[in-house]
């Protein structure tokens, strides 16, 4: 299920193209007094960065500053790192006390409860109560662990023991070494809370990427769409398909940049917190949906679910399409899904 610990997940399948004039120029024209400023920073684990239209110097670095900013305040907040943070306090009393908790991270953590019925578990924000058996190191291993061992590392998965109280603000996991990491969904949720910060500071325009988790909103200062490239996971460098959007997230979630292998088989970071393996059967999966946090959560989902009932799941949703890349190079796509291909790139497949 999601990242065992923060790093950075793919700038390798989602790369901005900032190309001047696209289709879809506004009528009126793009004003000349309109901007682009860029700025990155190290966040949540990751690699940040965001690009915003602003009218001047001034407000579109205020806007970057704040913006990225507000990313930081959440990932103190709700880190499964920092010993400070509202969800290691929760973890520490597993199995002793509820935690009153702010009410955004009881919020957050009530929408995944959410999702994970939506998606029969699928996704879990308990999956790290597991035992850590895996190294995703890139190498060959010579065998998984003691199936025996991966049966009792998720004894302790379940995401319909965390015990919320409305009232009173508490979290309370009540078995001992049972864990919450909220990695599945906190970029998305950082970028959402972004996204409202520059709202209030009047910026109409911009793209944030949080490692290959894209929102963006409005035009490029040309007045152009944004441009989001979709790579090839063959080829990391290069660009096999884009979308031009605007008002939209753009997700992603992959298995070659975490994974190790064992007899020629790929095993990739996102773990079946049913099973406790790691999931089989995609390379990479890419999500489109209004909702930048609901799309951080849904392509671990698909990964999971697998190729066809990943597909079906998505195909079952309003206004949620993606794309997705089999183990063995078959490029799927939902029924909605519309990309624009390279030369000698195979169109997607709508099974």
């Amino acid at each position: 299920m999601p990242r065992w610990k923060p790093g950075p997940v793919l700038g390798l399948l989602l790369g901005l193209l900032l190309l001047g004039s696209q289709p879809g120029r506004s009528q009126s024209g793009p004003s000349t007094s309109r901007h682009t400023f860029t700025r990155s920073a190290h966040l949540m684990g990751s690699h940040f960065t965001f690009t915003v239209v602003a009218e001047n110097d001034s407000a579109g670095q205020r806007a970057l500053r704040l913006g990225l900013g507000e990313v930081r305040r959440i990932d103190r907040l709700m880190s499964f790192w920092d010993s400070t943070s509202e969800v290691v306090r929760i973890n520490r009393l597993a199995g002793v006390r509820p935690v009153a908790v702010s009410a955004e991270t009881f919020d957050l953590i009530n929408r995944t409860l959410r999702l994970s019925k939506l998606s029969d578990g699928a996704f879990d924000i308990t999956f790290a109560s597991a035992d850590k058996l895996y190294k995703f190191d890139q190498q060959a291993h010579p065998a998984l662990p003691d199936s025996a061992a991966i049966r009792a590392s998720v004894r302790r998965i379940g995401w319909q023991k965390i015990q919320l109280d409305a009232a009173r603000h508490t979290v309370f996991l009540p078995e001992k070494g049972m864990h919450i990491n909220l990695a599945g969904i906190l970029q998305g949720y950082g970028l959402r809370r972004a996204k409202q910060v520059l709202d209030g500071l009047g910026i109409k325009g911009g793209l944030m990427n949080g490692s290959g988790d894209i929102y963006c909103w409005g035009r490029q200062a040309d007045g152009s769409l944004w441009r989001v490239a979709i790579g090839d996971p063959d080829h990391p460098r290069s660009v096999a398909a884009w979308v031009d959007v605007t008002d939209v997230a753009v997700v992603t979630a992959g298995n070659y940049e975490q994974y190790f292998t064992v007899g020629g088989q790929v095993y990739g970071h996102i773990i079946n917190p049913h099973t406790g393996y790691p999931s089989v059967g995609l390379r990479s999966v890419t999500i489109i949906c209004p909702d930048v946090e609901l799309a951080d959560g849904l392509d671990e989902v698909v990964f999971v679910k697998g190729p066809t009932a990943g597909l079906a799941f998505i195909n079952s949703l309003k206004g949620v399409d993606c794309t997705l890349i089999t183990d063995d190079n078959r490029t799927l796509a939902s029924k909605g899904m519309t990309l624009n291909y390279y030369h000698g790139t195979t169109p997607a497949a709508h099974p």
